[in-house]
């Protein structure tokens, strides 16, 4: 299959340093305190180059069926394989692993993933030298996209008190209108309104709690939300806290890599304005 080919293409640059921008070494302790504080800032431009550069890797492998990857912005997902006869995604997520969490979000709607098989993928990186040197890419996990939306819906779904929504059926609209992604709702009542709310998921029987993106459950989701007060959590989807088994133990395989002598934990956790010498071992 064209998609488990080129996941095992991508698990193979571990390792390799990305040729698109190179970070000077600090000339004194002072500037070095400072690339540590803002490094995580450059996420978003390398997260960007990742997803121009893999599909440019995997263009350069002949494949079985006659097609090329082709990147997506902003649509989803970021890269696909178009083909005569397969059409297969794959979405791309960059992790610094000094920054406080990973901030990326997945939101897609698992209706939406039933369309093609796509797989999400996790880019982790890091400068050669902590805070200086061209970005390398440390290590990479890989899952299906709907595995992904399942734990994240899983993790939050939890009625009355937090409400996971599909979005409506909007390909009518035209296509910078169109809806495709979950959102989370929490609960905002006092004490009285949540037992009533209670009582009405009660009602529905001993499925009641358990998330569905069907219609009918999804109609039953928002008359709850008519009848009580909930407010949008803009905190939903946040990958870092949705407790994917897989995607948790990688991240502490990532956190526990030794790197310039110390894990990436004990790096992440350094206060620097106190404790130099690490720093120091970085400019020798």
């Amino acid at each position: 299959m064209i998609l488990d080919e080129a996941l095992t293409e991508i698990k193979n640059l571990v390792g390799q340093p990305l040729d698109v921008l190179d970070i000077t070494k600090p000339v004194d302790i002072e500037y070095a305190r400072h690339l540590f504080k803002v490094i995580s800032k450059l996420s978003p431009l390398i997260g960007n180059m990742i997803e121009f550069f893999i599909p440019s890797v995997l263009n350069k492998k002949r494949w079985q069926m006659s097609g090329e990857w082709i990147r997506q912005d902003p649509s989803f997902p970021d890269i696909i394989f178009s083909g005569d006869n397969e059409r297969v995604g794959i979405e791309i997520k960059t992790w610094f692993p000094l920054a406080t969490e990973m901030t990326a979000r997945f939101k897609e709607s698992r209706l939406r993933l039933q369309a093609m098989p796509i797989d999400v993928v996790v880019v982790a990186w890091i400068p050669q030298h902590i805070i200086y040197g061209k970005p390398v890419i440390l290590d990479i996990w890989h899952d299906s996209a709907l595995s992904l939306a399942d734990a994240r819906d899983n993790h939050y779904h939890n009625p009355p008190d937090y409400l996971v929504f599909e979005p409506f059926d909007t390909t009518t609209r035209t296509l910078n209108l169109q809806q495709t992604n979950t959102n989370g709702y929490k609960f905002q009542g006092d004490a009285n309104q949540f037992a009533q709310a209670q009582a009405i998921v009660q009602s529905w029987g001993d499925n009641g709690k358990i998330y569905s993106a069907s219609i009918d459950y999804q109609l039953k989701l928002n008359m709850l939300q008519a009848q009580f007060p909930y407010r949008l959590d803009t905190n939903f989807a946040k990958i870092d806290r949705i407790q994917h088994h897989g995607l948790e133990q990688f991240k502490r395989q990532v956190l526990e890599t030794t790197l310039e002598g110390y894990t990436l934990l004990e790096w992440s956790r350094k206060d620097l304005m106190k404790d130099i010498s690490a720093l120091q071992t970085l400019l020798e």
